[in-house]
């Protein structure tokens, strides 16, 4: 038995999320989240061609941001509130055995420097190791049961304050107000705490309150010197 095993990246992702908070826990949850994967310079032209038949890809990617010490046999799952814990084979955590993660997105273009998506929820420089098509006919289960993870996450109203809309594109304002409903906060969270996260080149920042979300401000970051 071989017990190394060598992977070669494929491409990285460009994507509107800029830091692992505020990135949604599951692709297709935020459907306006657009990103693209550029493929490396040694992927030849013409590696894509036929994948512009298909609707949606699965992504292979690494969790790079998760050190690979970092593994968790046991974890505390978001959707059980902290409260539990699980087997890491019974989750998608990302502390896993092998940082290997698996998203499911809508094909949006195909070109042989990169491919574009939506629904996507990974961070801005995720290294990506294999493309795949999904196939409906064998891939789309109605029947399965989806465990401690039935039904998606009750989506929060989102409001927005009027400094929060200065200079803000219908566009952005879709999609932050996408990502926020989802609620991104850790299991244990401060209701009186504002946060912060980086999402399409900005900082934004918000609290929930009364059960809603009120985005407070936002600031791009090309602004402050950072690169959006």
């Amino acid at each position: 038995m071989n017990d190394g095993v060598t992977m070669r990246p494929i491409g990285r992702i460009e994507s509107c999320f800029g830091e692992k908070f505020g990135t949604p826990r599951q692709s297709g949850l935020v459907p306006g989240a657009r990103g693209r994967v550029v493929f490396s310079k040694d992927v030849p032209p013409g590696a894509c061609r036929g994948l512009e038949e298909f609707s949606h890809v699965w992504i292979v990617f690494l969790f790079d941001q998760v050190r690979e010490e970092e593994t968790r046999w046991f974890v505390r799952p978001p959707r059980l509130g902290g409260n539990e814990k699980k087997g890491v084979f019974a989750t998608r955590s990302p502390f896993r055995p092998n940082r290997i993660g698996l998203s499911l997105v809508a094909l949006e273009s195909v070109g042989d420097e990169a491919i574009e998506v939506s629904g996507l929820d990974l961070v801005d420089g995720t290294v990506v190791l294999d493309i795949k098509p999904y196939l409906p006919y064998v891939e789309a289960l109605p029947e399965a049961v989806g465990g401690f993870a039935k039904e998606a996450p009750v989506a929060l109203q989102v409001e927005f304050s009027e400094e929060a809309r200065r200079g803000l594109n219908e566009n952005d304002m879709v999609l932050i107000a996408q990502v926020l409903s989802v609620d991104p906060r850790p299991a244990y969270h401060d209701d009186d705490r504002i946060y912060g996260c980086r999402l399409a080149g900005r900082n934004v920042k918000w609290r929930v309150e009364a059960g809603r979300v009120l985005v407070i401000s936002q600031e791009s970051l090309s602004s402050r010197g950072e690169i959006s």
